[in-house]
This record gives structure tokens, C-alpha cells and sequence, in this order.
């Protein structure tokens, strides 16, 4: 299992690469061009359980962590996920510390979660490595939750104590729109939620994450404290190259 929780913890900065095209090729392009992880959407990617499975496996070849968006803030998919291979999970829209309690406890296994328990996953190597696989799953697994409402903002200190939440990611896109300045990032009220949010992180030792939408923003918000960052994503990159390529290529 290729865990990433120990790296985030150390205050390394980070950077992956969305993948929400649900193609398995794409997860290993991310890998081999060198990036620490990849981020799995299955909130908004087109993916379904066996393209996950592709992924994963895609995400293997080169050792590349896979940190997997959820639909929801649902049991099951937790399940599903982790069992897969998942190193960790991303849960979208987490408002209050009820919610987050509810995360953690689905990435682990009784007594101190809900996670249920199977053998011959391929999490644990389809029962081969069952035992050394439950006895690291709990305290390596990482559990990411995300900031995305003013209502997150407004109870980020409370969200970031939960103990078993490893990592809080603002959405940048979500949490602008819904404080109704949309793609305002530079906006005071949205910087002064990005600060919030940061001394909360910083306040209860959990690693702060970011999705970047820019370059410039990347060296922003990292220089700002953020250091779990996503850079790209598959579909907006390849959108950008057609569009450069093609635009390069008028004058033949």
C-alpha cells in the first residue's frame, strides 16, 4: 500500500493531479511524470466502480498515492473505496464536526470506527496480507475533509479537532460561490476564510490542502501555509494543450 499520510503530516508540499476523465491511462501518465499523488473524483469525474479499479491499479504501476473523492459523506463508499485501495479519501461539503466525526469513523475499523471488515480485499492483497494489512490500515489511512461552505468556515476549528480527520481541503470554486463571490480568490472575505482555515490546520496539527486553480495561485496560497495541493486535472489540462496546439497551427 502506497500510504501518503506521513509525508502530508511532515509539512511537505505536495502537488497532484486530478483525474476525473476515469481513465486509467491518465492515472499513469500522473504517476510517471512524477507527481506525489492523484486525486480520483468521483464526485464530478465520470468514473464508476471499475473504472476506480482501473485506476488504482493504473496508480500502482509507479507507486503514485490515490487519494479518492467520494460522491458523499456515505458509509458505503467509504467501504467500497478503501477496499479498492484507496490510501485515503477526500469528503466533499463537510459543514460542521459531526460531520467530519462521521468521515473518520467510516475510514477505520471497529472499535474505533465503522469501517466493516473483509479479507479478500485487494486492499489486503486478496487475503494474502490480511493481518499486516489491518494492523496499518487504521493509523495510515487519511482522511481528508473539505471546506467548502461558509458554514465549514464558520465551524473550521471545530471540524479540524475531530480526531481521525488528517487533512482539511478548501475548494476554492464551492466555497467563493457559495460566500457569493464567485472566483473572487482575491476578495478579502476569501482570503480571511483561507487564514481561518490555516490557523485551524495549524492550531490542531492537521495538513492543509488546496485546490489550485493557477499557477500564480499555487505560489500564492503555498506561500500563504497550504501544502496538499492539487495543480490540475486531466480534462483541463488536455483542454489547454488542444487549444494551444491548435491555436499554434493557425498560420498553416
Amino acid at each position: 500500500m502506497n500510504w501518503i499520510k506521513k509525508r502530508a503530516a511532515s509539512g511537505e508540499v505536495l502537488k497532484g493531479v486530478g483525474a476525473m476523465l476515469g481513465n486509467p491511462m491518465a492515472v499513469e501518465l500522473i504517476g510517471r511524470t512524477g507527481f506525489d499523488w492523484v486525486w480520483i473524483d468521483n464526485e464530478h469525474g465520470v468514473s464508476g466502480p471499475q473504472d476506480l479499479l482501473g485506476q488504482l491499479q493504473a496508480a500502482a504501476i509507479h507507486r503514485l498515492p490515490a487519494i479518492v473523492r467520494l460522491p458523499s459523506n456515505t458509509l458505503e463508499h467509504f467501504k467500497k473505496v478503501l477496499d479498492y485501495g484507496a490510501a485515503g479519501v477526500m469528503v466533499p461539503y463537510v459543514n460542521t464536526a459531526a460531520e467530519a466525526e462521521h468521515a473518520a469513523r467510516a475510514c477505520r475499523f471497529a472499535p474505533d470506527g465503522d469501517r466493516g471488515l473483509a479479507t479478500s480485499t485487494r486492499a489486503a492483497q486478496f487475503g494474502l496480507d490480511f493481518a499486516s494489512y489491518k494492523a496499518e490500515a487504521d493509523d495510515n489511512v487519511f482522511c481528508v475533509v473539505q471546506i467548502e461552505t461558509p458554514e465549514a468556515v464558520a465551524n473550521v476549528d471545530a471540524i479540524a479537532a475531530v480526531e481521525g480527520v488528517d487533512a482539511l481541503f478548501v475548494g476554492p470554486l464551492d466555497l467563493s460561490t457559495s460566500m457569493g463571490i464567485p472566483q473572487q480568490f482575491e476578495h478579502p472575505d476569501f482570503t480571511a476564510a483561507l487564514d481561518e482555515t490555516l490557523a485551524a490546520c495549524r492550531k490542531h496539527g492537521k495538513v492543509p490542502g488546496i485546490l489550485t486553480p493557477t499557477q500564480a495561485l499555487a505560489e500564492t496560497w503555498t506561500a500563504m501555509g497550504f501544502t496538499f495541493i492539487v495543480v490540475g486535472v486531466d480534462g483541463g489540462l488536455l483542454a489547454k494543450s488542444l487549444t494551444g496546439l491548435h491555436d499554434s497551427l493557425k498560420s498553416l
